[in-house]
């Protein structure tokens, strides 16, 4: 079958990671290789690929700035791909890509027991190399025709939900653990009146669709740097959309003001803000952006970065990270895509393995929002731009 392979280069990482996205694509560690069919181990069967995302954390590990220090948690060469959309005796499904003790033949350890796969204290060990699927050498990811999974990790889609809007069930899962996370109350949510989102790619998007979704309806403001980003945040329920974090500070009448060195610093922001872009900038912007004992739900996942901590114990904030899912956040989320109209918008462009170079391309250089695969020749004409809704 094919599939695009991702291979470990020490000499292209520090290249990458010192040029950004003036890296040219065709010299990044990927290639387009034929590879054996996988054969599925004791427990888990065979999902045909349907479609498949491009998210941030591949384009971090493909450009050089994901953490060195994470490697011993994900095994390589591997076929990327966690972001996957497919069909098994005739269903369509997600598939949750993680690989826990129970993928690995293993007793559950206390995260496990507790239904929190996420947090497994086994990802490096047992039957299995580290890591999960789209980041793991004997398991390939959803950048390939097939990708192997045990049923108890594939949740079926719900009828009438587009292909487009399907695919986007993993990140959903991420946001909606983080939001749990972050606002939990009682048997549902403690929504603060106002929250601010830095950064308005896929994680960003589907915070504000999702906030509204579960009944958020105090004031919701975005930091968006595009149009189309900024088109589909007033559409996704954003009571504001402002270019630059510094803008939406002063909507709300947060006090600015100027220290002998460094940038701008701020009293008075929002009482919680979702950082979802990940760069040291946007860190940066959320503890200074966010109000005295206010909380910051990370879920842009910012890797290695110098960063001023001032702020977290000056403005005394309460940090809430958040990396995955658990299996109930992750069937929890497909389950709301019916009610997710619109969530579509953001999948601006489909491509064939083959033309891996311009997916990336337009991902890296953010013409669309959510750029993704299509590994089989059905159920969607490579290259077709999905149509905005009317």
């Amino acid at each position: 079958m094919k599939a695009l392979v991702y291979f470990p280069s020490i000499p292209r990482y520090l290249l990458a990671r010192a040029m950004g996205k003036r890296y040219p694509v065709g010299a990044l560690p990927l290639r387009l290789a034929e590879v054996p069919e996988p054969e599925p181990p004791s427990g888990f069967v065979r999902v045909r690929v349907r479609l498949a995302g491009i998210c941030g954390s591949d384009l971090a590990l493909l450009y050089g700035k994901n953490s060195p220090r994470l490697s011993p948690f994900f095994s390589f060469p591997a076929v990327l791909g966690h972001e996957i959309l497919g069909e098994y005796a005739g269903t369509r499904v997600a598939v949750n890509p993680l690989l826990a003790c129970a993928e690995r033949g293993l007793a559950p350890c206390p995260a496990c027991q507790r239904g929190e796969e996420g947090l497994c204290q086994n990802v490096a060990e047992g039957g299995l190399a580290p890591g999960m699927i789209g980041y793991h050498r004997e398991l390939p990811g959803g950048w390939s025709e097939y990708v192997l999974a045990r049923l108890q990790r594939l949740v079926e889609i719900p009828a009438g939900v587009p292909d487009a809007r399907a695919v986007l069930a993993e990140p959903l899962a991420v946001v909606l653990r983080g939001l749990r996370r972050a606002f939990a109350g009682g048997a549902g949510y403690a929504f603060p009146p106002a929250i601010l989102v830095i950064g308005a790619g896929t994680i960003g998007l589907l915070t504000v669709r999702l906030l509204r979704a579960l009944g958020f309806g105090g004031r919701l403001d975005v930091v968006a740097r595009r149009r189309i980003q900024s088109e589909l945040a007033g559409a996704f329920g954003a009571s504001g959309v402002y270019p630059s974090a510094a803008e939406a500070l002063a909507a709300v009448g947060a006090r600015r003001y100027r220290p002998i060195l460094g940038a701008p610093v701020w009293r008075g922001g929002y009482p919680a803000v979702v950082e979802a872009a990940g760069t040291p900038t946007s860190l940066d912007q959320a503890a200074w952006g966010a109000a005295e004992g206010g909380t910051v739900l990370l879920l842009g996942a910012a890797a290695e970065t110098r960063h001023d901590f001032s702020p977290h114990w000056f403005s005394e904030l309460t940090w809430v990270g958040s990396y995955t899912y658990a299996a109930d956040d992750f069937a929890d989320a497909v389950a709301l895509l019916p009610e997710l109209e619109g969530l579509e918008r953001m999948v601006g462009g489909v491509y064939p393995l083959s033309a891996w170079p311009q997916a990336l391309r337009a991902a890296v250089r953010r013409r669309v929002v959510k750029a993704v695969f299509s590994p089989n020749p059905e159920p969607v004409p490579a290259g077709r731009l999905v149509p905005a809704l009317t």
